[in-house]
């Protein structure tokens, strides 16, 4: 085990978030070949095998120094399988009791807040099917009625389960699945929780998210699409994945140029970083403890600064 431990004799959890472009995969790599440490992915799209490029598994950063990093929950699943919340947290269980159990050290390292804030503040989700009979009766309601018994049942996790009435419906369904089968809860084993944020200003992330994207389209990106369109993907799921599939499945099927591909896809790009700034500053307010980090520091020093900053919080 690590030469430190919590107050709490639980086992510690090293969390590195922070939005994309920032360095996460690189400094979590770095900090689990200094820790004996294996990183636990919390990306949702890195979970499906075949979509490299297009999710920046940056594979090879987990071999550092000479030494392969284990690394958990990347190419898991195929990209025609719905993954969710409740799937990731039932797989990050196994991968973080597992890693514990051979003394070494977990490190959950992503982009995804739904995901790392399940974990760090211990959701408890289901796995509610459809039930197109309870979503017959709530036809006769409006959007707000239906948000109003949503709220009825506690905080929301996740807000965007009001933007649409398909995400009430769906959001309502879990509830009251939940309410009837609390034993289909997920359930988190107890840890000590460390989370640190990879930080730049605004300008820095630009830039890197344009030289990011610049090399991802000249290393296939679009070829990688392709592929996973001859493999008989259909067009409206990759578009469903979002940022680079949607806009180069509309290149490829002749809905926009490439011009056009790459200044949308630059522009969301950017816009999904603000937004997950914006979840990470909401976990905050929600009382979780982020220790922020200056992202424009060579990696060597930025995982010292981290593992300084943990053994005085963790000692």
């Amino acid at each position: 085990m690590p030469s430190w431990s919590s107050s709490t004799n639980e086992p510690l959890l090293i969390t590195i978030l922070g939005p994309t472009a920032t360095g996460k995969t690189a400094l979590a790599a770095e900090v689990a070949y200094r820790l004996n440490g294996e990183v636990i992915s919390a990306d949702s799209r890195q979970v499906f095998r075949g979509m490299d490029i297009g999710t920046g598994k940056d594979l090879a950063d987990y071999d550092i120094h000479g030494t392969h990093v284990p690394y958990h929950l990347i190419d898991i699943c195929h990209p025609s399988e719905e993954y969710s919340a409740y799937r990731f947290l039932n797989d990050f269980v196994p991968a973080f009791s597992s890693i514990v159990a051979r003394g070494r050290q977990p490190i959950l390292c992503g982009g995804t807040g739904l995901y790392i804030d399940a974990v760090v503040r211990r959701y408890r989700l289901s796995d509610a099917p459809i039930d197109p009979a309870y979503r017959a009766s709530l036809e006769p309601f409006s959007d707000d009625e239906l948000a109003a018994r949503l709220a009825s049942y506690g905080p929301l996790h996740n807000h965007t389960d009001t933007e649409t009435r398909e995400r009430l419906l769906r959001a309502l369904e879990i509830q009251e699945y939940a309410q009837a089968h609390p034993d289909r809860y997920t359930h988190l084993p107890d840890m000590h929780h460390a989370v640190f944020g990879t930080l730049m200003d605004r300008q820095h992330v630009i830039d890197r998210i344009e030289h990011r994207l610049r090399t991802r389209l000249d290393e296939g990106m679009t070829d990688e699409v392709q592929r996973l369109l001859d493999q008989g993907i259909a067009p409206e799921r990759l578009m469903r994945f979002g940022l680079e599939y949607r806009h180069v499945t509309k290149f490829l099927l002749h809905q926009c140029t490439r011009e056009e591909m790459y200044r949308d896809l630059f522009t969301d790009i950017r816009r999904f970083a603000k937004r997950q700034m914006t979840w990470f500053r909401r976990m905050e307010r929600a009382g979780v403890n982020i220790h922020w980090l200056d992202a424009t520091m060579p990696v060597e020093l930025l995982a010292e600064q981290l593992i300084v900053t943990l053994k005085k919080t963790t000692i």
